[in-house]
This record gives structure tokens, C-alpha cells and sequence, in this order.
């Protein structure tokens, strides 16, 4: 069975492996705007919450996202995968009351979402996990995984967006001018799904991103979750 993880390099095309599932994700949900018209969402964990806004340029994910979170479907997953200098990761379903040590990552809600890939990768951003490789050409989003970019700026960010730049991913000067400004990791852009914005709590997934962990990532002492849609 597989992982739906992130693998990173600072120069290589990164890969996110996972479970696949049965496709399509209802998008009947009442969604909740701010004034701007984006939702908003609170990732409650121990460590403070994660406020973020959901883009409507990604409406399947978003619907997804609001459809779940107002199931409870996320309430005591945990964050099983945190990288220091990249991202934290949760959403597997099989996390819940996972024994100690458990490997975890391959579980989801039974369905993929269609890509919807545009986003960048900012510092903050909010994407969704999916199976890598050649058994996902479409790139389709696992229905419940996600991870939170938690990387700052760092040296090699401009020679990386070249080199997207170089493959076809194209960046507007003010995308280039904000990841000077925040950083992030621009090495995803243009193959996984970005769906949100952090807009407040990143001092949590720095923390989040700290803990000690094991030789799979898993934080050793859980990192739980509870996601609202805010009204």
C-alpha cells in the first residue's frame, strides 16, 4: 500500500506517492465567505491555531475541503508528517487513534479530486497531497490529505523558479517578487494542487514543523487536529 507523501529536493521535481481511490468528491456544500468572498477555515492544534482562506480558483478542492471539515471528518486526525524547512502533513483518516509508531499515510475517503493546479507554493500555502508518478498522470488530489508549506526564504529559491521557469510553469513578477518577500517552496509549483493561503497561525506550523520525530516523520508525541469552517 502506498504513501501519499511528499519526497523534496532543492533542484529535482518533487513528488507526492500515495493511495488512489474511487474518483469524484461531492461539491454540494453551503460555503461561508469573508467579505472578499473566500472562506475561511481554523485548523485548531495544541501547538495554536491555523487560520487560512480557501481560493474559489480552486472550487472542487474547496467545496471538498468545507464539505469534510463540516462532517468533522478532520476532528483528531493528526499531523503524521512534519519536515522541518518543507511542510506538515495530515488528513489521513487512519490516523485517528493510530497506535504509537504506526506507519500512516495511505488512507483517504475513497475518491481523488481533479487537479486544479495554478497556485504557487508560497510560505503558508495550503495544497492537497496526491499520489506521485506515473500511476497519476492527471495529477488528482487525494480527497483528504494535505500539508501546509512551512519553508522561508532561502538561497536557492530564484535558481529553482528559473527552472521552472525553464519547464513551462509560468510566474507572474509579483509571484516572484512575494516568494522573495516570504519564501516557500516554489520546487512543487505546477504539480500539486494549492487551494489556500495560511493567514494567520504560522507561528503554529513553525512549532508543528519542530517537533521531535521518528525515522518515518510521525511526530513522536501527536499532533492533533480539529478543523471549522469559520462563520
Amino acid at each position: 500500500m502506498k504513501k501519499i507523501i511528499l519526497l523534496f529536493s532543492l533542484f529535482a521535481t518533487v513528488f507526492i506517492l500515495g493511495c488512489g481511490g474511487e474518483e469524484g468528491a461531492s461539491s454540494a456544500t453551503e460555503k461561508v465567505a469573508d467579505a472578499s468572498g473566500e472562506t475561511l477555515v481554523m485548523i485548531e492544534t495544541p501547538y495554536g491555531n491555523i487560520k487560512a482562506k480557501l481560493y474559489n480558483s480552486t472550487p472542487q478542492h474547496r467545496d471538498n475541503f468545507i464539505k469534510l471539515a463540516n462532517e468533522g471528518f478532520y476532528d483528531g486526525l493528526l499531523f503524521h508528517r512534519v519536515i522541518p524547512n518543507f511542510m506538515i502533513q495530515g488528513g489521513d483518516p487512519k490516523s485517528k487513534d493510530a497506535a504509537p509508531g504506526q506507519g500512516l499515510g495511505s488512507g483517504g475517503p475513497g475518491y481523488t479530486i481533479p487537479a486544479e493546479i495554478g497556485a504557487k507554493h508560497f510560505r503558508g500555502a495550503l495544497s492537497a497531497a496526491r499520489t506521485g508518478g506515473p500511476s497519476n498522470p492527471e495529477r488528482r488530489s487525494s480527497g483528504s490529505q494535505f500539508y501546509v508549506v512551512q519553508n522561508g526564504i532561502t538561497a536557492e529559491m530564484t535558481q529553482i523558479i528559473a527552472q521552472k521557469q525553464g519547464g513551462g510553469v509560468v510566474y507572474s513578477p509579483a509571484e516572484i517578487d512575494y516568494y522573495k518577500q516570504v519564501g516557500g517552496y516554489p520546487g512543487l509549483d505546477g504539480e500539486y494542487t494549492v487551494f489556500g493561503q495560511v493567514i494567520e497561525g504560522m507561528d503554529a506550523v513553525d512549532k508543528i514543523a519542530a517537533v521531535h520525530r521518528n525515522g518515518s516523520d510521525r511526530p513522536v508525541e501527536n499532533v492533533t487536529m480539529k478543523v471549522k469552517v469559520l462563520k
